[in-house]
């Protein structure tokens, strides 16, 4: 990463601030192939269906993932953006974050899990590392991603799914987002709809959540 990179993200985590639950765990395909490098073992597989609930071995690795990202996401259940860290060839978490808009409008789900990890790992070696995410990131989350250049993000929920939940988004996905930063930054995986039918249900409740007990929380 060059220096103006790591000033950028230091400012940002010297002034945004996140907590998040620690987790452990034991341990070149884009945008919209299923094959993609087995998340422990580097290995090409083939994905099953995200919706389908069964597959190989690499599909369960990034359900597994993507549950510890679920699990962040219910400490809000209004906002439900929960995010993990994993070191892509040990497994390990890293970081980790659940949206905490309330307190800031730059401390979305993303964000929390990388101030998480700058916090415990300092900021480097995020080339080695896959997010995991409940909601596809938006642009200023993927501009952060892309910045820090988190080579591997993995999402549940798409934009378009989040959007329908009346939650406002920017018109602009992920991939859109990492292919305009293309000057400088190349994913090794953009793989979207990761145990959707599970997040869709949680955004689903968590809209039914402030429409039953409003107030001026936002994301």
């Amino acid at each position: 990463m060059d220096s103006g990179r790591r000033q950028f993200l230091g400012r940002w985590g010297a002034v945004v601030t996140g907590v998040a639950a620690p987790f452990a765990l034991p341990g070149q395909a884009f945008p919209q192939s299923h094959t993609h490098p087995d998340l422990e073992a580097g290995a090409t597989t083939t994905a099953p269906d995200p919706q389908s609930g069964s597959g190989t071995r690499t599909g369960s690795g990034h359900e597994r993932f993507m549950w510890l990202a679920i699990a962040q996401a219910r400490r809000n259940p209004k906002w439900p953006f929960g995010a993990v860290i994993v070191g892509t060839r040990g497994g390990e978490v890293l970081g980790s974050g659940v949206n905490t808009g309330a307190d800031s409008p730059l401390l979305h789900g993303e964000v929390v899990a990388m101030n998480d990890y700058v916090r415990r790992q300092g900021n480097q070696g995020w080339a080695d590392t896959t997010l995991y995410t409940t909601g596809e990131p938006c642009s200023m989350c993927m501009s952060a991603l892309a910045w820090a250049n988190v080579r591997r993000v993995v999402w549940a929920s798409s934009i378009d799914e989040i959007r329908s939940t009346d939650i406002i988004q920017i018109d602009l996905t992920a991939r859109e987002v990492a292919a305009a930063a293309r000057s400088f930054y190349t994913p090794q995986l953009l793989l979207g709809g990761v145990l959707a039918e599970h997040t869709n249900h949680l955004f689903r409740e968590a809209q039914r959540l402030r429409e039953r007990f409003p107030d001026a929380s936002a994301v």
